[in-house]
């Protein structure tokens, strides 16, 4: 039975003046993650606002402590790539 791990990443990007800064730096990060890590990534909160996202990554693995440790990493890449700007995450599990 396949496993589904969704990493939520709450990123509030403080230099952002318009919602097209907003958008290169989330852009960035997203096409970051997927190449990088071969997950789905997706800005599912946010939209409209300049300075916060809300970035979904998702990865789909029959064994759950790989979609664990994939997910820790794609973590990880974000908090370096946001720096300080990374507020909170969190992983839900789908089973």
């Amino acid at each position: 039975m396949p496993i589904i791990g969704v990493l939520t990443l709450e990123i509030f990007v403080e230099d952002s003046h318009s919602l097209k800064d907003k958008r290169h730096v989330v852009k960035g990060l997203k096409d970051r993650l997927r190449h990088k890590f071969n997950v789905s990534v997706a800005e599912i909160e946010g939209h409209d606002t300049w300075q916060h996202s809300v970035v979904a990554a998702v990865t789909v693995s029959n064994d759950k402590v790989f979609a664990e440790k994939v997910l820790q990493s794609v973590e990880r890449e974000a908090a370096h790539f946001a720096g300080g700007a990374l507020v909170d995450s969190s992983v839900e599990w789908i089973e």
